[in-house]
């Protein structure tokens, strides 16, 4: 029987491009763990899915997730089932573009199928104090990226 996981994720960017920052906290049973990270030239959407990533990276066995984002574009990806057609398109959209970020995108569809992965939208920067909390390890991310460059 596969460990049951709560993930929450955020990414932020200052400046769209930008300096970026994310944050997801993980949670098993009574224990949790923060993380976060950033980059120096980025994109939100970009940080959005590096978040999520990084959080199921960090699962040392296939475990059963429900993850929780206020990204639209992360979890509309796979609720509406976005990401399989892209996969099955060449990562072109319908309108026969490429998909931006498919770098990212072929990442996180891989961890999906190691790990079962439910997507969850929640509202951001509104009562979800996970999610709150994230966005503020991602803000934090940032902050500590613009030390190291003045």
């Amino acid at each position: 029987m596969p460990k049951k996981v709560t993930i929450y994720t955020d990414g932020a960017c200052s400046g769209n491009p930008g300096i970026g920052g994310w944050g997801c906290i993980l949670f098993y049973g009574d224990i949790s763990r923060k993380l976060s990270g950033g980059e120096l030239s980025t994109t939100n959407n970009r940080m959005e899915l590096t978040a999520a990533i990084e959080a199921l990276k960090a699962l040392k066995v296939p475990c059963e997730v429900e993850l929780y984002s206020d990204s639209s574009y992360t979890v509309s990806a796979f609720t509406e089932r976005w990401v399989y057609y892209w996969e099955k398109s060449g990562w072109r959209k319908a309108d026969k573009k490429p998909v931006l970020n498919d770098d990212l995108w072929k990442e996180l569809l891989s961890l999906t199928r190691t790990h079962k992965v439910t997507f969850h939208k929640v509202k951001g920067h509104s009562d979800n104090e996970y999610n709150n909390l994230c966005d503020e390890l991602a803000r934090q991310a940032i902050t500590d990226l613009k030390k190291t460059q003045s």
